[in-house]
């Protein structure tokens, strides 16, 4: 592997921006100081630039196998890594579902041959396969995925005595997607008794409601209480269920720990009204007053982890009515240009940003060095231009699907380059295919 000298940076790690120079040497951080003057394959000057550990997206749904019409993990990867998502971990709703050891290696096996980021890749719990999940190895698998409310798929765990013998055996984290199935059910019944087929999209938070997602969230964390489970809970989108986190103690210290998505801190019920159906996911965004919750519970640290839940479809699939429109949305190339957003406009601090997005999924994961500007750990980095302008076209969309809820949308930052395991994956617009990102490891007991 090339040698690299980065120089100049401003680099932001550990809750501390400082001038420096950073030295990659076989895919990892081998020195970081002031000034360094060594030998390297490639010099970067990254005067005005700032250096951040990569993005590490906890969420994100990328298709294959089975959908790959939507997106493939070679084109969704590509897509993180030039938005500076360097490792991403990967849901188990494609088709088949991954619920057997034998799929799941499969789709590792897709993951070496064609990411471009780091990857891995969560085991699928339904009501009738335990047996499987058991066998997950806790080292090199980053968790067990429960759906306890039905989202895209067919993987919902409904079944009471199968969620307390997962919560209760797991030998690994377990993250949920928690939306009450009974609520929802009963409230899309009403809506289609005064709509028919034709609901309106702006409906959508009234029947994936704040209840609904309350009451499996409560469910949620009283399991993990009472078995002591070390358990994720994915994609909070309600002011009602931030009292259920703690913020007292240190992250690596919580069993239950929670995320919120870069969609429910951006848009909320008001942009139903343009961008319609565009919009339309699993948890809902919902009432305006829910996103300014949950910006401040992340920085009060009840919210752990920033993530995208990334989840493509075509742009013919989302233009159906109500019912027939699925849910989400394309983000993991534009979650850092968000932030950096958010950032640039006061909402929070490029150290925070980072804490949320690399530094947390890192802790809350385990992940084997990785997250951090560290001497050993890995070089997965991430340089920005905060003065570069940059337009979210249709020409420079990375996603399968081709479109974006965030077209048109400026934003005052760009990724310039973008490092994975060493490589250098993305520069100034191109890409690296000559290597492919790493398998993430787990350092758990």
């Amino acid at each position: 592997m090339k040698t690299y000298l980065i120089q100049n940076a401003q680099i932001v790690n550990e809750g501390q921006i400082f001038l420096g120079d950073v030295y990659i040497q076989d895919g990892f951080i081998q020195q970081i100081a002031t000034h360094l003057d060594l030998p390297a394959d490639e010099v970067l000057d990254a005067t005005g630039k700032y250096l951040l550990p990569g993005v590490i997206d906890d969420q994100v749904h990328f298709r294959e196998p089975g959908l790959t019409h939507k997106g493939d993990i070679f084109s969704e990867s590509r897509a993180a890594v030039a938005g500076g998502v360097t490792s991403f971990m990967e849901m188990p709703n494609t088709v088949p579902n991954t619920t057997t050891q034998a799929l799941l290696a499969a789709k590792y096996a897709i993951g070496a041959e064609t990411s471009l980021a780091n990857y891995s890749f969560f085991m699928g719990a339904t009501n009738d396969n335990l047996e499987e999940v058991l066998k997950t190895d806790s080292q090199t698998v980053c968790g067990i995925k429960i759906f306890m409310g039905s989202s895209t798929g067919n993987m919902l765990v409904d079944n009471q005595a199968v969620l307390e013998k997962i919560f209760r055996e797991a030998p690994m984290l377990i993250a949920v997607h928690c939306e009450d199935e009974a609520t929802i059910r009963a409230n899309q019944q009403q809506y289609e008794e005064q709509y028919g087929d034709n609901i309106p999209m702006r409906c959508h938070p009234e029947i994936r409601s704040e209840e609904a997602c309350y009451k499996s969230s409560a469910m949620a964390v009283a399991l993990a209480q009472q078995h002591n489970t070390r358990l994720h809970i994915l994609h909070i989108s309600t002011a009602e269920e931030i009292d259920l986190f703690r913020n007292d103690i240190l992250l690596a210290e919580k069993r239950i720990t929670a995320e919120v998505c870069v969609h429910h801190l951006y848009f909320d019920k008001a942009d139903y009204e343009t961008l319609g159906s565009q919009i339309k996911c699993n948890p809902a965004i919902k009432e305006k007053r829910h996103k300014a919750a949950l910006l401040s519970s992340l920085l009060a640290n009840k919210l752990d982890i920033i993530a995208t839940d990334h989840a493509p479809h075509t742009w013919d699939e989302k233009q159906n009515l109500y019912k027939k429109a699925p849910s989400g949305l394309p983000l993991v190339q534009h979650s850092l240009a968000v932030m950096l957003d958010f950032y640039q406009k006061g909402a929070i601090t490029l150290e925070r940003v980072v804490e949320k997005m690399c530094h947390a999924p890192a802790i809350c994961f385990e992940v084997e060095k990785r997250g951090f500007i560290r001497e050993g750990y890995w070089a997965d980095l991430v340089l920005v231009d905060l003065n570069e302008q940059q337009t979210v076209t249709k020409e420079n969309i990375r996603y399968k699907c081709g479109w974006s809820p965030l077209a048109g949308k400026t934003f005052n930052s760009a990724v310039t380059h973008t490092f994975v395991s060493g490589h250098l994956a993305f520069a100034q617009g191109r890409f690296d295919e000559s290597k492919m990102g790493e398998r993430l490891l787990f350092n758990r007991d």
